[in-house]
């Protein structure tokens, strides 16, 4: 039985994923096996959170990702593991669901991390709050975060109850961030050497001795037809279509297909396949590179001209656009597959959950994006946001391409996810 812990905090921007990957990071060097989850849709903390714990990061979200696969997912890994850590999204009580929400439906711990830098015994206020905003949710305990010292940091513990007190972290180096969220790890040559640093600062305090279970109890698996047996998947991976969530995966094998990955940015040809995935990721970042891709357009080409299927999601849509316009305002020549053109642009246009239906069943998913597309092409659906006031993604159909700005969680129907890829 594992040691559960979900780190949360007050709102985005606390150092959750810092202080998270610096507890897998420590919890490693004790000896221990570390899980991590992260909570809601997102790609970019989960290659982070698995740099620092050596194993994939699974996402957790009861709407996304469903209760009962949430429930396996956490019973398989407190089977398999010796520590789980949890890092929340957004505030700990935001959101429809919420954290909140997840730390009370499956009794998860709960170590509220804030922002102490510019406060004092209101620290202790902020703690209560967060402790005792619902009656039912299991709050473990308080860690303050980016402290100017021992004084400041005795102030912050005579604030706060003694059993909720786990402890201090002083102004270590945040991790590097840009749009969309954290740098990926390996564009950060020292990032073993500031997981030792958080490491280090976390290691005298009392939340380095976790000694805490949850018992979980795993639901029957549901059966996944093997609708894609004897397919082969191309799926282009790299920091340029690094948007993959791990249970993706582990649907499309279940599906029965096989998984060929291969490099766009490396000009890496395509793979020979049935069908293509072109996931999410920063094309905007290597634009260049991918636009010199010496045989990528002519293969494309010939695979959809075969009658075999590609599913382009987000940045994966926009490499198959016609162009794509740059901040500096540089227009980049892309594979030219979808009669459309892409410009990025600084403010976010578009973010939240949505789902769609392109004929075999609603796939759960979510948007986020700082690009807009213009296109003469008719869309053939739209996705339906969770939330009333928002936008619907566009669904686009070219003969075998179809794509959207939303990313799919295969997992929410894996018999529309064959679909999607061409099984009848």
């Amino acid at each position: 039985m594992a040691s559960v812990l979900l780190i949360a905090a007050p709102s985005s921007g606390s150092g959750k994923t810092t202080i998270t990957a610096g507890l897998a990071w420590l919890y490693r060097r004790q000896g221990k096996r570390v899980k991590v989850f992260k909570c809601g849709p997102d790609f970019l903390d989960p290659l982070m959170l698995g740099f620092a714990s050596g194993a994939p990061v699974d996402n957790l979200d009861l709407w996304l990702v469903g209760e009962d696969l949430c429930r396996q997912m956490l019973a398989e890994a407190a089977r398999d593991f010796d520590v789980i850590l949890i890092e929340s999204v957004m505030g700990l009580f935001d959101g429809e669901p919420s954290t909140a929400d997840l730390a009370v439906k499956f009794g998860l711990p709960v170590l509220a991390v804030i922002d102490a830098g510019a406060m004092a015994q209101t620290f202790g206020a902020l703690a209560f709050g967060l402790a005792h905003y619902r009656a039912d949710l299991p709050f473990y305990g308080v860690l303050a975060n980016k402290v100017a010292g021992e004084r400041h940091a005795q102030m912050l513990q005579e604030s706060a109850p003694a059993e909720h007190w786990m402890g201090w972290v002083g102004k270590v180096e945040p991790l590097p961030e840009r749009h969309l969220g954290l740098a990926l790890p390996e564009e950060i040559p020292d990032l073993a050497a500031k997981l030792d640093a958080v490491a280090d600062a976390l290691e005298t305090q009392p939340i380095a001795n976790l000694a805490n279970s949850v018992q979980f109890t795993a639901p029957i698996a549901s059966d996944i037809q093997p609708l894609l047996a004897g397919k082969r998947i191309a799926i282009a991976r790299d920091s340029a279509f690094c948007f993959i969530y791990p249970a993706n995966l582990t649907c499309l094998i279940a599906l029965g297909a096989e998984l060929q990955f291969f490099s766009p940015l490396a000009h890496e040809p395509l793979p020979e396949c049935d069908a293509l995935w072109l996931p999410g990721g920063y094309p905007e970042l290597h634009a260049e590179k991918l636009a010199s891709h010496p045989s990528i357009r002519a293969e494309l080409a010939a695979h959809v001209a075969v009658g075999k299927v590609i599913w382009a999601e987000c940045g994966g849509m926009l490499a198959l656009c016609e162009s794509l316009t740059l901040l500096d305002g540089s227009v980049a020549p892309m594979w030219g597959l979808l009669p459309a053109q892409a410009a990025m642009q600084t403010r976010l246009a578009a973010l939240g959950a949505q789902s769609f239906d392109l004929g075999s069943g609603q796939i759960r998913g979510h948007t986020f994006h700082y690009s807009k597309l213009t296109t003469e092409l008719m869309p053939v659906g739209y996705g339906s946001p969770c939330r009333l006031g928002s936008g619907g993604e566009a669904l686009y159909q070219h003969g075998y391409i179809k794509a959207s700005y939303i990313h799919a969680w295969f997992m929410s129907h894996p018999v529309a996810t064959a679909a999607l890829f061409g099984a009848v």
